[in-house]
This record gives structure tokens, C-alpha cells and sequence, in this order.
């Protein structure tokens, strides 16, 4: 019954508040949610695409500003009070805030790229409106890493933020594999790309919530290791694989533009290759070390 009593008395204090909308974090929400529409709205005009830059755009302006729309119905009617019980809702909205800049910060600067040119106005339109909206996640994250100065538990902490920027590479990755087919080296360095990253947000979720965490049957801290250890191995043959078959008798075309050029998009894959490499590796030290509030294994 105790449990039950607590969440009862918390319910309690769920009352709709509109206050919440003229916050300044209110505002900044509104203002969120807004330009991602009309972002999201003015690139569907333009036209679809089968380019997989175009659909990850999309697909940012679209999740992004849902995030928000849900983080601040929860906020308008205070049930994060009630959520209080099994997170760390401060943590939580702080790395929404954070991972939803370093993905419309991203989709602006390749947009721009594929889409924007010297004849081309509205590209133009859309990649101004790309970086307003990243413009407006990145003043939350000032505002309350910055002027609030929270503290994160994790998603807002450096170990949950770099485990957030591993899935993220990880998915610039998956959005720029091409020309691996027939290939059975490079097919092998794709399955290294897969095997990591559907583990990531398992293990985002679970330190998010505390009370699942609780409930394994199995110490995660030392799971996280040992997945980090298999991650740097899968890295370590990709890095070494994908350059050298993909590349190999393979120079760089004359007339290759950085915007449709198929091989400076394999090159892409490579450098992400690298640097998600570098960033496995980063986190598998500062796991041993036990520094910059990563948990020692």
C-alpha cells in the first residue's frame, strides 16, 4: 500500500498549469514545435525524395518537434511530478534538448548542402528555416546548462550524452552506406555498423529508468563494458576494411562535387567510421578510468 499511497498523493498534485506556456522554456517549446513544422511542411512542398539524407531531415523535423509537444503536455499538466517516481525528469529534458540540437544542427548543415545552391531560392528558404529551428534547441540547451546550470544524472551527463552521440553517428552512418553491394568484405563491415547500435538506446532507456534498472538481473555497469569492448573490436575491422575495399582502385572522380558525388559519400562513411571509432574507444577508457563520471568497471 505504501507505493500505492505515494502515487496517489503525487497524482494529487497534477493540476493543469498555463503558466507553464509563459515560461521562457514555454516559449522556447512553442517556438520549437513551430519551426519544425514549417520546416517540415515547406521541404515536403519542395518535393520527396529517394535521397536518404532528404528522409532523415524529415524524419528529424518530425521527431524533434514531437519530443517537445510531449515533454510540454506532460510539463502543462505537471505529470512529470508523477514521473519523478522511476526518472530523473529534469536529466531527461535536459538530453532531449541537448540530442534534438545535435540533430537539427546536422540536418541544417546538410541540407544546406544537398539542397541549397546559387539557382536554387528555395533550398535557400528551407535551410534558413533549418537553422532557426536548430537555433531554438540550442538556446535550451544554453539556457539550462548555462544560465540554469542543471546537472545531469546522465542523458544530460557526459556518459549518456556520448552514448546519445554514438547512436547519432551511428545513424549519419546507416544514412550514407551505399555501394557495398556485392561486396562481401564491405557487406561484413555493414553488419559491424548493425550490431552496436540497437544495444545503444537499450542502454540509454534502462540508466534513464532508475527503477528498470533496479529490476536486471545482471550488473549493467559490466554488461556496458563488455558491449563497449565488442564495439571497439567491430570498429577497429571496419576502419581497417571499409577504406581499403571501397577505395582500393577507386580514386577520386574528377568531376565530384560534394553534394551528389557517390564517393564523396563513401568517404563520409569512412571519416564516421573514424570518428565513431574514436568515440567507442574514449568511452571504453574513461569506463576503466572511471573519469568524467563514467562508472568504473
Amino acid at each position: 500500500m505504501g507505493i500505492l499511497d505515494t502515487i496517489k498523493d503525487t497524482m494529487s498534485k497534477a493540476v493543469f498549469s498555463p503558466s507553464t506556456l509563459m515560461s521562457g522554456r514555454g516559449g522556447l517549446h512553442m517556438a520549437q514545435i513551430l519551426l519544425s513544422l514549417v520546416t517540415f511542411l515547406l521541404a515536403s512542398f519542395r518535393g520527396g525524395s529517394s535521397h536518404t539524407y532528404w528522409n532523415y531531415a524529415m524524419f528529424t523535423w518530425a521527431f524533434c518537434p514531437i519530443m517537445t509537444l510531449i515533454i510540454t503536455i506532460i510539463e502543462l499538466f505537471k505529470l512529470d511530478i508523477l514521473l519523478v517516481l522511476c526518472m530523473d525528469w529534469g536529466d531527461f529534458t535536459t538530453g532531449m534538448a541537448m540530442s534534438s540540437t545535435l540533430m537539427t544542427v546536422s540536418v541544417a548543415i546538410t541540407y544546406g548542402n544537398f539542397y541549397a545552391c546559387l539557382k536554387c531560392l528555395y533550398g535557400w528558404i528551407v535551410t534558413i528555416f533549418a537553422f532557426l529551428c536548430a537555433l531554438v534547441y540550442t538556446l535550451e540547451v544554453v539556457k539550462d546548462k548555462i544560465l540554469d546550470k542543471k546537472k545531469g544524472s546522465y542523458l544530460a551527463a557526459l556518459p549518456g550524452f556520448w552514448k546519445v552521440m554514438e547512436a547519432f553517428v551511428s545513424c549519419m552512418i546507416f544514412v550514407s552506406l551505399t555501394g557495398y553491394r556485392d561486396r562481401p568484405v564491405l557487406i561484413l563491415c555493414v553488419i559491424a555498423y548493425i550490431i552496436p547500435f540497437p544495444i545503444l538506446p537499450l542502454i540509454i532507456a534502462t540508466n534513464i529508468l532508475k527503477k528498470l534498472k533496479k529490476c536486471l538481473p545482471f550488473n549493467l555497469d559490466r554488461f556496458v563494458f563488455i558491449f563497449l569492448v565488442i564495439s571497439v573490436v567491430l570498429y577497429v575491422f571496419a576502419a581497417i576494411m571499409w577504406p581499403i575495399f571501397m577505395f582500393r582502385n577507386n580514386p577520386r572522380p574528377s568531376d565530384c562535387p560534394p553534394s551528389f558525388c557517390i564517393w564523396a559519400i563513401q568517404f563520409m562513411v569512412a571519416f564516421l567510421t573514424y570518428v565513431n571509432l574514436i568515440l567507442f574507444t574514449l568511452d571504453l577508457i574513461f569506463t576503466l578510468l572511471g573519469i568524467c563520471d563514467f562508472k568504473r568497471t
